[in-house]
Protein backbone atom coordinates (compact mmCIF):
# COMPACT_ATOMS: atom_id res chain seq x y z
CA UNK A 1 0.00 0.00 0.00
CA UNK A 2 0.99 3.40 -0.37
CA UNK A 3 2.01 5.55 2.76
CA UNK A 4 -0.24 8.18 4.27
CA UNK A 5 1.94 11.22 3.11
CA UNK A 6 2.60 14.32 6.29
CA UNK A 7 3.17 18.02 5.02
CA UNK A 8 4.27 19.37 8.47
CA UNK A 9 6.32 17.24 10.21
CA UNK A 10 5.47 16.54 14.34
CA UNK A 11 7.87 17.63 16.97
CA UNK A 12 9.06 14.38 18.43
CA UNK A 13 10.42 14.51 21.86
CA UNK A 14 12.47 10.98 22.14
CA UNK A 15 12.65 9.92 26.34
CA UNK A 16 13.99 7.70 29.08
CA UNK A 17 14.04 3.96 29.56
CA UNK A 18 11.40 1.39 29.11
CA UNK A 19 9.41 3.87 27.34
CA UNK A 20 12.18 4.55 25.28
CA UNK A 21 12.33 1.42 24.12
CA UNK A 22 8.78 1.50 23.27
CA UNK A 23 8.68 4.69 21.71
CA UNK A 24 10.74 3.18 19.22
CA UNK A 25 8.68 -0.19 19.06
CA UNK A 26 5.45 1.97 18.45
CA UNK A 27 7.22 4.02 15.86
CA UNK A 28 8.49 0.64 13.74
CA UNK A 29 4.97 -1.83 14.14
CA UNK A 30 2.42 0.64 13.86
CA UNK A 31 3.08 4.03 12.57
CA UNK A 32 5.97 3.61 9.97
CA UNK A 33 4.44 0.79 7.63
CA UNK A 34 1.48 2.84 6.79
CA UNK A 35 2.37 6.59 7.77
CA UNK A 36 5.86 8.47 5.35
CA UNK A 37 6.46 10.01 8.63
CA UNK A 38 7.64 13.22 9.03
CA UNK A 39 9.05 14.59 12.71
CA UNK A 40 11.67 17.14 13.49
CA UNK A 41 13.56 14.84 16.15
CA UNK A 42 14.79 15.61 19.39
CA UNK A 43 16.51 13.36 21.83
CA UNK A 44 15.38 14.63 25.86
CA UNK A 45 16.87 11.16 26.67
CA UNK A 46 19.15 12.14 30.07
CA UNK A 47 22.41 11.56 28.99
CA UNK A 48 21.59 14.02 25.86
CA UNK A 49 20.08 16.69 27.73
CA UNK A 50 23.34 16.47 30.07
CA UNK A 51 25.44 16.79 27.52
CA UNK A 52 23.46 19.60 26.04
CA UNK A 53 23.32 21.17 29.32
CA UNK A 54 19.53 20.98 29.08
CA UNK A 55 19.45 23.27 26.04
CA UNK A 56 17.67 20.19 23.60
CA UNK A 57 14.77 20.54 26.01
CA UNK A 58 14.68 24.31 25.14
CA UNK A 59 14.71 23.74 21.42
CA UNK A 60 12.44 21.74 21.45
CA UNK A 61 10.08 23.40 23.19
CA UNK A 62 10.71 26.34 20.78
CA UNK A 63 9.96 24.10 18.34
CA UNK A 64 6.50 23.04 19.30
CA UNK A 65 5.92 26.84 19.49
CA UNK A 66 6.89 27.05 15.67
CA UNK A 67 4.87 24.10 14.86
CA UNK A 68 2.04 23.80 16.54
CA UNK A 69 1.98 20.00 17.26
CA UNK A 70 4.48 17.73 19.01
CA UNK A 71 4.48 13.77 20.64
CA UNK A 72 6.43 13.36 23.69
CA UNK A 73 7.90 9.90 25.30
CA UNK A 74 8.45 9.91 28.98
CA UNK A 75 11.71 11.42 30.60
CA UNK A 76 13.69 11.00 34.00
CA UNK A 77 13.66 14.26 36.68
CA UNK A 78 16.92 13.24 37.66
CA UNK A 79 17.34 13.14 41.88
CA UNK A 80 20.49 13.16 43.88
CA UNK A 81 20.28 9.25 42.98
CA UNK A 82 20.19 9.42 39.19
CA UNK A 83 22.94 11.95 39.28
CA UNK A 84 25.26 9.66 40.91
CA UNK A 85 23.92 6.96 38.53
CA UNK A 86 24.13 8.96 35.19
CA UNK A 87 27.17 10.38 36.45
CA UNK A 88 25.15 13.88 35.10
CA UNK A 89 27.31 17.64 35.65
CA UNK A 90 23.80 19.01 37.64
CA UNK A 91 20.47 17.69 38.88
CA UNK A 92 18.32 18.76 35.66
CA UNK A 93 14.97 20.08 36.23
CA UNK A 94 12.12 18.71 35.04
CA UNK A 95 11.76 18.46 30.91
CA UNK A 96 7.99 18.45 31.28
CA UNK A 97 7.96 21.55 33.46
CA UNK A 98 10.60 23.44 31.30
CA UNK A 99 8.23 22.63 28.29
CA UNK A 100 5.17 23.89 30.11
CA UNK A 101 6.90 27.19 31.36
CA UNK A 102 7.66 27.80 27.84
CA UNK A 103 4.24 27.06 26.30
CA UNK A 104 2.42 28.58 28.88
CA UNK A 105 -0.39 26.01 28.53
CA UNK A 106 -3.02 23.73 30.80
CA UNK A 107 -2.70 19.98 31.24
CA UNK A 108 -5.93 17.93 30.16
CA UNK A 109 -5.44 13.95 31.18
CA UNK A 110 -8.61 12.10 31.18
CA UNK A 111 -8.58 8.13 31.26
CA UNK A 112 -8.67 5.86 28.29
CA UNK A 113 -11.92 3.55 28.53
CA UNK A 114 -11.69 -0.05 27.33
CA UNK A 115 -14.71 -2.25 27.97
CA UNK A 116 -13.70 -4.96 30.83
CA UNK A 117 -11.76 -2.49 31.86
CA UNK A 118 -13.23 -2.03 35.39
CA UNK A 119 -12.26 1.29 37.64
CA UNK A 120 -11.24 0.19 41.24
CA UNK A 121 -14.21 3.08 42.49
CA UNK A 122 -17.18 1.47 41.37
CA UNK A 123 -19.62 4.52 41.38
CA UNK A 124 -17.25 6.23 38.73
CA UNK A 125 -19.46 5.13 35.35
CA UNK A 126 -17.69 8.66 33.16
CA UNK A 127 -14.61 9.95 32.99
CA UNK A 128 -13.29 12.17 35.05
CA UNK A 129 -11.06 14.88 33.20
CA UNK A 130 -8.27 16.32 35.34
CA UNK A 131 -6.94 19.77 34.21
CA UNK A 132 -3.40 20.38 35.40
CA UNK A 133 -1.99 23.75 35.53
CA UNK A 134 1.32 23.86 33.61
CA UNK A 135 3.72 26.83 35.20
CA UNK A 136 5.09 27.65 37.91
CA UNK A 137 4.99 26.48 41.84
CA UNK A 138 7.68 23.68 42.50
CA UNK A 139 8.48 23.22 38.83
CA UNK A 140 10.02 25.69 38.90
CA UNK A 141 11.14 26.46 42.18
CA UNK A 142 14.69 27.99 44.09
CA UNK A 143 15.55 25.84 46.86
CA UNK A 144 18.52 25.92 49.33
CA UNK A 145 19.77 23.49 52.32
CA UNK A 146 20.45 25.95 55.15
CA UNK A 147 23.44 25.27 57.89
CA UNK A 148 22.52 25.84 61.52
CA UNK A 149 22.66 29.55 62.45
CA UNK A 150 21.25 30.67 58.99
CA UNK A 151 18.15 33.03 58.53
CA UNK A 152 16.08 32.52 55.61
CA UNK A 153 14.36 35.67 54.28
CA UNK A 154 11.56 36.28 51.49
CA UNK A 155 13.02 39.58 50.15
CA UNK A 156 10.70 41.72 47.29
CA UNK A 157 12.23 44.13 45.35
CA UNK A 158 9.23 46.42 44.66
CA UNK A 159 9.69 48.67 40.84
CA UNK A 160 9.96 51.67 42.74
CA UNK A 161 13.16 50.59 44.26
CA UNK A 162 11.71 49.83 47.82
CA UNK A 163 11.96 46.44 49.59
CA UNK A 164 9.71 44.40 51.05
CA UNK A 165 11.71 41.28 53.77
CA UNK A 166 10.05 39.20 55.46
CA UNK A 167 11.82 36.31 57.29
CA UNK A 168 10.91 32.80 56.64
CA UNK A 169 12.69 30.50 59.23
CA UNK A 170 15.63 31.05 61.70
CA UNK A 171 17.84 27.74 61.55
CA UNK A 172 19.41 28.22 65.13
CA UNK A 173 19.82 25.03 66.62
CA UNK A 174 19.85 22.84 63.59
CA UNK A 175 19.78 23.64 59.65
CA UNK A 176 17.25 22.64 57.14
CA UNK A 177 15.69 23.41 54.03
CA UNK A 178 13.95 26.71 52.18
CA UNK A 179 11.78 26.92 48.72
CA UNK A 180 10.75 29.93 46.79
CA UNK A 181 8.23 29.05 44.46
CA UNK A 182 5.76 31.30 42.31
CA UNK A 183 3.73 31.94 39.87
CA UNK A 184 2.29 34.40 37.18
CA UNK A 185 -1.27 36.30 37.13
CA UNK A 186 -1.42 36.16 33.34
CA UNK A 187 -0.50 32.44 33.51
CA UNK A 188 -3.21 31.64 36.03
CA UNK A 189 -6.22 33.74 34.42
CA UNK A 190 -4.86 31.53 31.11
CA UNK A 191 -5.29 28.32 32.81
CA UNK A 192 -8.77 29.83 34.00
CA UNK A 193 -9.90 30.42 30.49
CA UNK A 194 -8.45 27.11 29.32
CA UNK A 195 -10.65 25.50 31.59
CA UNK A 196 -13.97 27.00 31.58
CA UNK A 197 -13.60 26.74 27.60
CA UNK A 198 -12.68 22.81 27.59
CA UNK A 199 -15.55 22.39 30.33
CA UNK A 200 -18.05 23.93 28.08
CA UNK A 201 -16.76 21.99 24.92
CA UNK A 202 -17.29 18.79 26.63
CA UNK A 203 -20.79 20.09 28.50
CA UNK A 204 -19.63 18.73 32.10
CA UNK A 205 -19.66 20.83 35.10
CA UNK A 206 -16.13 22.07 36.59
CA UNK A 207 -14.51 22.05 40.29
CA UNK A 208 -11.36 24.15 41.36
CA UNK A 209 -9.38 23.23 44.48
CA UNK A 210 -6.55 24.44 46.17
CA UNK A 211 -5.79 25.43 49.70
CA UNK A 212 -6.58 29.39 50.44
CA UNK A 213 -7.32 28.92 53.99
CA UNK A 214 -3.91 28.02 54.64
CA UNK A 215 -1.55 29.76 51.74
CA UNK A 216 -3.90 32.50 52.15
CA UNK A 217 -2.13 34.69 49.94
CA UNK A 218 -0.69 32.36 47.25
CA UNK A 219 -4.01 29.89 46.78
CA UNK A 220 -6.22 33.06 47.75
CA UNK A 221 -5.15 34.84 44.45
CA UNK A 222 -5.96 31.91 42.32
CA UNK A 223 -9.07 31.44 44.06
CA UNK A 224 -9.51 35.11 43.51
CA UNK A 225 -8.98 34.75 39.58
CA UNK A 226 -10.82 31.93 38.79
CA UNK A 227 -14.18 33.95 40.50
CA UNK A 228 -13.16 36.67 38.42
CA UNK A 229 -12.71 34.55 35.00
CA UNK A 230 -15.62 32.51 35.36
CA UNK A 231 -18.08 35.74 35.56
CA UNK A 232 -17.31 35.50 31.44
CA UNK A 233 -18.41 32.16 31.37
CA UNK A 234 -20.99 32.47 33.86
CA UNK A 235 -23.88 32.64 31.44
CA UNK A 236 -22.88 29.92 29.17
CA UNK A 237 -22.23 27.79 32.03
CA UNK A 238 -25.53 28.33 32.76
CA UNK A 239 -26.99 27.84 29.46
CA UNK A 240 -25.48 24.53 29.21
CA UNK A 241 -26.87 23.11 32.23
CA UNK A 242 -23.72 22.83 34.10
CA UNK A 243 -22.26 24.39 36.83
CA UNK A 244 -19.13 25.77 38.48
CA UNK A 245 -17.37 24.83 42.00
CA UNK A 246 -14.79 26.14 43.73
CA UNK A 247 -13.40 24.07 47.06
CA UNK A 248 -10.48 23.14 49.09
CA UNK A 249 -8.30 20.28 47.83
CA UNK A 250 -8.89 17.74 50.64
CA UNK A 251 -13.05 18.52 49.95
CA UNK A 252 -12.51 17.97 46.46
CA UNK A 253 -10.91 14.49 47.14
CA UNK A 254 -13.86 13.21 48.83
CA UNK A 255 -16.16 14.84 46.56
CA UNK A 256 -14.24 12.72 43.20
CA UNK A 257 -14.24 9.26 45.00
CA UNK A 258 -18.29 9.53 45.80
CA UNK A 259 -19.07 11.04 42.81
CA UNK A 260 -20.03 8.85 39.22
CA UNK A 261 -17.16 11.00 37.18
CA UNK A 262 -18.30 13.33 34.09
CA UNK A 263 -16.70 16.44 35.95
CA UNK A 264 -13.81 18.81 34.72
CA UNK A 265 -11.32 19.05 38.28
CA UNK A 266 -8.84 21.84 37.67
CA UNK A 267 -5.72 21.33 39.83
CA UNK A 268 -2.86 23.45 40.71
CA UNK A 269 0.92 22.19 39.34
CA UNK A 270 1.58 19.94 41.73
CA UNK A 271 -1.82 18.96 43.27
CA UNK A 272 -2.68 17.70 39.52
CA UNK A 273 0.50 15.38 39.34
CA UNK A 274 -0.78 13.88 41.73
CA UNK A 275 -4.26 13.66 41.06
CA UNK A 276 -3.98 12.34 37.72
CA UNK A 277 -1.95 9.55 38.75
CA UNK A 278 -4.63 8.50 41.62
CA UNK A 279 -7.49 8.80 38.78
CA UNK A 280 -5.25 7.06 36.66
CA UNK A 281 -4.80 4.48 38.67
CA UNK A 282 -8.27 4.47 39.72
CA UNK A 283 -9.76 4.21 36.45
CA UNK A 284 -7.08 0.97 35.80
CA UNK A 285 -3.77 1.56 34.96
CA UNK A 286 -1.18 4.74 34.58
CA UNK A 287 -1.00 3.03 30.90
CA UNK A 288 -4.14 4.09 30.45
CA UNK A 289 -4.18 8.05 30.48
CA UNK A 290 -4.75 10.15 27.99
CA UNK A 291 -2.51 14.18 28.18
CA UNK A 292 -2.31 16.60 26.39
CA UNK A 293 -0.87 20.31 27.17
CA UNK A 294 -2.39 22.86 25.28
CA UNK A 295 -1.19 26.35 24.86
CA UNK A 296 -3.11 29.83 25.05
CA UNK A 297 -2.72 30.33 21.28
CA UNK A 298 -3.06 27.23 20.55
CA UNK A 299 -0.01 24.58 20.24
CA UNK A 300 -0.50 20.61 21.30
CA UNK A 301 1.78 18.75 23.30
CA UNK A 302 0.77 14.80 23.25
CA UNK A 303 2.04 13.02 25.99
CA UNK A 304 2.06 9.57 28.44
CA UNK A 305 0.89 10.56 31.75
CA UNK A 306 3.30 8.18 33.40
CA UNK A 307 6.97 8.21 34.03
CA UNK A 308 9.76 5.65 32.74
CA UNK A 309 9.03 2.41 33.99
CA UNK A 310 12.03 1.54 35.39
CA UNK A 311 11.66 -1.52 36.49
CA UNK A 312 10.96 -3.01 33.52
CA UNK A 313 13.80 -1.10 32.21
CA UNK A 314 16.11 -2.82 34.43
CA UNK A 315 14.73 -6.41 33.83
CA UNK A 316 14.66 -5.48 29.80
CA UNK A 317 18.69 -4.53 30.20
CA UNK A 318 19.14 -8.22 31.50
CA UNK A 319 17.25 -9.94 28.44
CA UNK A 320 14.28 -11.09 30.69
CA UNK A 321 10.67 -10.58 29.44
CA UNK A 322 8.64 -7.45 30.06
CA UNK A 323 4.82 -6.85 29.93
CA UNK A 324 4.99 -2.71 29.94
CA UNK A 325 1.37 -1.06 29.43
CA UNK A 326 2.19 1.27 25.75
CA UNK A 327 -1.41 2.32 25.53
CA UNK A 328 -0.82 5.53 26.63
CA UNK A 329 2.55 6.09 24.78
CA UNK A 330 0.10 5.03 21.93
CA UNK A 331 -2.34 7.34 22.42
CA UNK A 332 -0.16 10.39 22.72
CA UNK A 333 1.38 9.10 19.25
CA UNK A 334 -2.39 8.85 17.77
CA UNK A 335 -3.22 12.17 19.24
CA UNK A 336 -0.52 14.14 17.93
CA UNK A 337 -1.20 12.50 14.64
CA UNK A 338 -4.68 13.65 14.55
CA UNK A 339 -4.11 16.71 15.21
CA UNK A 340 -1.56 17.12 13.04
CA UNK A 341 -4.17 16.18 10.43
CA UNK A 342 -6.71 18.09 11.28
CA UNK A 343 -4.44 21.56 11.47
CA UNK A 344 -3.10 20.24 7.50
CA UNK A 345 -6.70 19.26 6.29
CA UNK A 346 -5.24 15.54 5.74
CA UNK A 347 -8.23 13.13 6.36
CA UNK A 348 -6.17 9.99 5.60
CA UNK A 349 -3.77 11.03 8.77
CA UNK A 350 -6.67 12.01 11.17
CA UNK A 351 -8.48 8.31 9.77
CA UNK A 352 -5.70 6.48 10.15
CA UNK A 353 -5.12 7.81 14.29
CA UNK A 354 -8.78 6.86 14.98
CA UNK A 355 -8.08 3.36 13.40
CA UNK A 356 -4.99 3.07 15.76
CA UNK A 357 -6.75 3.72 18.31
CA UNK A 358 -10.06 1.23 17.75
CA UNK A 359 -7.56 -1.38 17.24
CA UNK A 360 -5.97 -1.22 20.67
CA UNK A 361 -9.12 -0.92 22.33
CA UNK A 362 -10.60 -4.19 20.49
CA UNK A 363 -7.40 -5.77 21.49
CA UNK A 364 -7.79 -5.58 25.10
CA UNK A 365 -11.19 -6.03 24.32
CA UNK A 366 -10.58 -9.32 22.73
CA UNK A 367 -8.24 -10.49 25.57
CA UNK A 368 -5.01 -9.98 24.49
CA UNK A 369 -3.35 -7.33 27.18
CA UNK A 370 0.30 -6.62 29.37
CA UNK A 371 -0.04 -7.83 32.92
CA UNK A 372 -1.10 -4.65 34.36
CA UNK A 373 -4.62 -4.99 33.44
CA UNK A 374 -5.37 -8.61 33.65
CA UNK A 375 -6.58 -8.06 37.50
CA UNK A 376 -9.36 -5.41 36.24
CA UNK A 377 -10.13 -7.17 33.74
CA UNK A 378 -14.29 -8.08 33.86
CA UNK A 379 -15.41 -9.96 30.37
CA UNK A 380 -16.68 -13.39 28.84
CA UNK A 381 -12.96 -14.17 27.43
CA UNK A 382 -10.06 -15.01 28.86
CA UNK A 383 -7.40 -12.37 29.45
CA UNK A 384 -3.82 -13.46 27.57
CA UNK A 385 -0.77 -11.73 29.20
CA UNK A 386 1.49 -10.75 26.31
CA UNK A 387 5.05 -9.12 26.44
CA UNK A 388 5.85 -5.92 25.72
CA UNK A 389 6.55 -6.31 22.07
CA UNK A 390 3.94 -8.82 21.58
CA UNK A 391 1.23 -6.79 22.69
CA UNK A 392 1.89 -3.90 20.49
CA UNK A 393 2.42 -6.93 17.38
CA UNK A 394 -1.19 -8.31 18.37
CA UNK A 395 -2.37 -4.63 17.86
CA UNK A 396 -0.89 -4.29 14.17
CA UNK A 397 -2.64 -7.66 13.34
CA UNK A 398 -5.96 -5.72 13.96
CA UNK A 399 -4.52 -2.38 12.23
Amino acid sequence: MSKIRMTTPLVEMDGDEMTRILWKWIKEILIEPYVDLKTEYYDLGLLHRDETADQVTLEAAEATKRLGVAVKCATITPNRQRMTEYNLHEMWKSPNGTVRRILDGTVFRSPILAKGISPYVPTWKAPIVLARHAYGDIYNAVDHICEAGDKAYLTIEHKDGTVTKKLIAEFEHAGGVVQGMHNRADSIRSFARSCFRYALDLKIPMMFATKDTIAKGYDGEFKAIFEEVFEEYKADFEQAGIWYLYTLIDDAVARIVRSEGGILWACKNYDGDVMSDMVATAYGSLGMMKSVLVSPDGKYEFEAAHGTVTRHYYKYLKGESTSTNSVATIFAWTGALEKRGELDGNEALVAFAQKLERATLSTIEEGYMTGDLIPLFYADVEPKKLESEEFLREIAKRL
